[in-house]
């Protein structure tokens, strides 16, 4: 559920690091043969943004792709045959990311690909896939734009596109009492293809229902600064604050309200919030308390496969709770690899994309479908930080915790 930013395309040598989730990867190998016959492994090719400014969630991304090699190999492979995972590293640039899934297709030859993290990044790497008609499921990028192309062969692998992302929120918010209802709400956000959407659905929601606009502003992505953004949201005195963030913003952001003793009745956040203890010890624990944020995948959640997803990714990378980019990766993944056992071959990758747009696919998320064009078709879970932890609030069906509570009671 990421929220990215448009970055200036600048290449350099580093930006051709190569990595790869099983080993160092020199070209070659990958494709022909038929599936069930060959030794080969399935080679399955994606860029990360290992370096640069989406290096964290990229990290967290190839963690995902790794925990699901594993537990595929240990239970026998794919097809039959067992799965390597070339990972290439795009820096966080756009012409980067294409330059490596030329690199994996042409000369590299993986068999399949994954998808990058982000919208800024998944928005070019998905043109080199369509162009080469291969199937791509992408982790982290639900710009709508990515989806109104008429492309075939790309699917979200979360519940839902940006604009749809704080859907559950805002009706919470329209469900209050009057005595409790904002009245008034403010908008900052990163100039952003994700994290606009985001802002933009909450906000024709509520100023169709009458909560009114009191500040809009967007910001580049070079800010570092936010004082004067808090003092504008101060001085709005929303009852309501949306932001649209990334990470790193997200926590400067919270810092430069406290600098300025504003703390608006309810808070929701993009992105920055589902980062766990990198967050709370970002903004201090104090800080986070009932702070809203949208997120795709807890931990705690029955889904088939997640309590094994998590004991691997500790028994991997040790113990502590994986980064929801971690998840969304590995669900990225097995949404390829039920579409590969449903078909029984990656031979011909139209029929794969055909196949998951016409079923629903289990994943550690939960249930995922998906409309012609890729879209995803469900809803994300609400979160909110309580007494310094992370709680899944909205649905309540799946609700770890059935109390909600407001940021600044005494507001």
């Amino acid at each position: 559920m990421r929220t990215f930013r448009w970055l200036a395309p600048v290449l350099t040598a580093a930006a051709m690091l190569v990595a790869a989730c099983g080993g160092s990867d020199n070209g070659g190998g990958g494709g022909g043969g038929s599936d069930q016959a060959s030794s080969k492994p399935i080679r399955i090719g994606a860029s990360l943004p290992l370096t640069g400014d989406f290096s964290e969630p990229g990290k967290a991304a190839r963690q995902g792709y790794q925990v699901w090699q594993k537990m595929v190999n240990d239970q026998g492979g794919l097809l039959g045959r067992k799965v390597q995972v070339v990972v290439r590293d795009d820096a966080s640039d756009q012409n980067t990311v294409v330059s490596d899934y030329n690199a994996l297709i042409s000369r590299q030859k993986v068999d399949m690909l994954l998808g990058t993290f982000s919208s800024l990044l998944n928005l070019p790497a998905s043109t080199v896939a369509e162009r080469n008609r291969k199937l791509y499921v992408e982790p982290a990028g639900g710009a709508p734009e990515i989806f109104s192309r008429g492309y075939k062969h790309i699917f979200f692998a979360q519940q839902a596109t940006a604009d749809h992302q704080g859907d559950l929120f805002a009706q919470y918010i329209l469900s209050l009492p009057p005595d409790k209802r904002p009245k008034t709400a403010a908008y900052p956000t990163l100039d952003d293809p994700f994290a606009q959407p985001v802002l933009d659905g909450i906000r024709a929601k509520f100023e169709k229902a009458g909560i009114k606009t009191v500040y809009k502003t967007k910001y580049a992505n070079e800010n570092t600064n936010f004082d004067s953004i808090a003092n504008s949201v101060k001085s709005a005195n929303p009852d309501v604050l949306v932001h649209g963030a990334t990470f790193a913003d997200g926590v400067n952001f919270v810092r430069a309200l406290n600098k300025v003793g504003y703390k608006p009745k309810y808070f929701f956040q993009t992105s920055a919030p589902s980062f766990a203890d990198q967050y709370s010890k970002g903004v201090g624990t104090a800080n986070t308390e009932g702070t809203f944020y949208a997120v795709s995948w807890d931990p705690k959640a029955k889904t088939p496969g997640n309590a094994q997803f998590v004991k691997t990714f500790n028994q991997m990378f040790g113990s502590g709770v994986p980064a929801e980019d971690a998840a969304d990766a590995f669900a990225a993944a097995q949404v390829m690899q039920a579409a590969t056992k449903a078909v029984g071959s990656i031979d011909n990758q139209d029929k794969l994309a055909d196949w998951i747009r016409g079923h629903t696919v289990n994943t550690i998320l939960g249930p995922l479908k998906w409309d012609k064009t890729g879209a995803p078709q469900g809803q994300f879970l609400i979160g909110q930080w309580q007494n310094g932890q992370s709680q899944i609030v909205l649905p309540k069906a799946v609700a770890t915790s059935q109390t909600i509570v407001e940021k600044n009671p005494g507001a």
